[in-house]
């Protein structure tokens, strides 16, 4: 259900603002989308797993805050990146 630290280092290349960056609000929706994918993936063939639903429920949570902060701030920001991982709002 995690991401391998392979997978995420490549994603905090393509969404990183500038060198070094793993903390802006791009990098972080980018690697909790991951996370999600990855845990709706097992929550299909595990439907009784609460434990894990919970877990999903607040990543998407917070990766709805995250979008929200982002678009407050700069809305340009907020449409490339939904569009760049394909997020439907």
């Amino acid at each position: 259900m995690s991401i391998e630290a392979l997978r995420k280092q490549e994603l905090i290349q393509e969404f990183a603002t500038k060198p070094g960056d793993t903390g802006s609000p791009q990098v972080q929706v980018a690697i909790l989308t991951e996370r999600i994918r990855n845990l709706s993936g097992h929550m299909e063939t595990h439907p009784k797993d609460f434990h894990s639903r919970r877990g999903l429920i607040l990543m998407v949570g917070q990766r709805r805050r995250l979008l929200d902060y982002l678009k407050s701030k700069s809305d340009e920001r907020y449409q490339a990146l939904i569009k760049r991982l394909e997020i439907r709002r």
